[in-house]
């Protein structure tokens, strides 16, 4: 669905370095890492916002270059900006930006608008932060795309429409065909649905892989400080003591090999962002 080989961009200062992935389809893909960290800048080098400095980057074995029309079409977007008209209706917004779309359908975007609970005839400007989002949602939903990029979608939803929200992401790559990248920083929601991570950190690709590999290749592991300064110091990413024992993130490998008094966890997405953050201070 979307493959990412060495791609490089660089904005003022600020530099995105060496950005290899591959996201298959029926994949939901977290993207996560710091404020600052390259985020936005990734989303908008795959929305074809900003070129590449190097590398290559292929939607559904397509490129910009050639087919960006086509890719287009297959991309549906949920940004930070308020990207439609303020004093447009939420269905002449649909109208107005549906034509730009080749399978943009009106009646499918109406149904998504009820079923969000939001009126078709109200102004969007008139509407709550939450309510914008979800009318983008329903807006990208309507022209039947293979990819949902959604930056920061979920942070103004209250917690009953945002267990919806994942179970309609869910119920879209159902048939394994389409794929969904979710920027957030509410990393509990990805603990529970995510297939795939990309974590970013200063520009840089700290890990790109599935959530089983991720799962695998790392532990929190508490107890006594001693205990955990046994392993080997290659393995151990940081270590935080205080007056109760120490707890740290650590490189997992088959053999284990943890003293039987240490608790030892697959990390949350929060954890390991936390304690490899903290690695290099």
């Amino acid at each position: 669905m979307i493959e990412v080989k060495g791609v490089s961009k660089k904005l003022g200062g600020f530099y995105l370095r060496n950005c290899t992935f591959t996201i298959p389809a029926g994949y939901i893909c977290g993207l996560v890492g710091p404020n600052g960290a390259g985020k936005t800048t990734l989303l908008h080098l795959l929305l074809g916002l900003y070129q590449a400095d190097e590398g290559t980057i292929a939607i559904d074995g397509m490129v910009y270059s050639s087919q960006e029309k086509q890719i287009h079409d297959e991309i549906g977007t949920v940004l930070g900006e308020d990207l439609f008209e303020p004093f447009l209706t939420l269905e002449q917004n649909g109208d107005y930006y549906g034509k730009y779309y080749s399978c943009y359908n009106r009646e499918q975007m109406e149904e998504y608008l009820k079923v969000f609970g939001l009126e078709k005839k109200r102004k969007f400007g008139m509407l709550s932060k939450g309510e914008k989002v979800k009318c983008l949602f329903a807006f990208a939903l309507s022209h039947a795309p293979k990819l949902l990029i959604l930056d920061e979608a979920t942070g103004s939803f209250d917690p009953d429409f945002r267990s919806r929200f994942f179970e309609i992401l869910k119920e879209y790559i159902a048939d394994g065909t389409k794929s969904v990248i979710l920027a957030t920083h509410l990393t509990e929601d990805l603990d529970r649905i995510a297939d795939y991570l990309i974590y970013l950190e200063e520009g840089n690709q700290i890990f790109a892989e599935d959530m089983e590999t991720f799962r695998s290749r790392y532990r929190i592991v508490a107890g006594e400080s001693y205990k955990i300064k046994l392993l080997p110091k290659e393995r151990i990413v940081h270590m935080e003591e205080n007056n109760y024992g120490a707890k740290a993130l650590v490189i997992h490998n088959r053999q284990g090999n943890y003293d039987s008094a240490l608790q030892v966890a697959s990390p949350s997405i929060e954890e390991f962002m936390y304690f490899f953050s903290k690695r290099r201070k």
